[in-house]
């Protein structure tokens, strides 16, 4: 594995990790105040966290092979996440 690959990983997990960590927030927040902005907003860093998993599993699977259609799911998908962050900001 070269050193590059590596990082990625890394900073794939951290993204990963931290997204998570978000979205399990949202949803303890929603647990105490019944706000429907803060299950957009946990739809939204899970879908961040499902592309950047799925992009980093696909990139390894297929060898770095296809890259324009790779970032062309993961922008889609972390497009529809960021929407739905952005719908958190005005759910009543």
């Amino acid at each position: 594995m070269q050193p590059i690959e590596l990082l990625y990983i890394i900073f794939s997990g951290t993204v990963i990790a931290s997204g998570l960590v978000m979205a399990g927030m949202a949803v303890q927040a929603y647990t105490h105040t019944e706000r429907r902005s803060m299950i957009y907003l946990s739809v939204g860093f899970t879908l961040i966290v499902a592309a950047a998993t799925a992009t980093t599993i696909s990139a390894f699977v297929n060898d770095f092979q296809n890259p324009r259609t790779l970032l062309t799911v993961n922008y889609f998908v972390t497009t529809l996440g960021f929407i739905a962050v952005i719908l958190s900001l005005y759910a009543e």
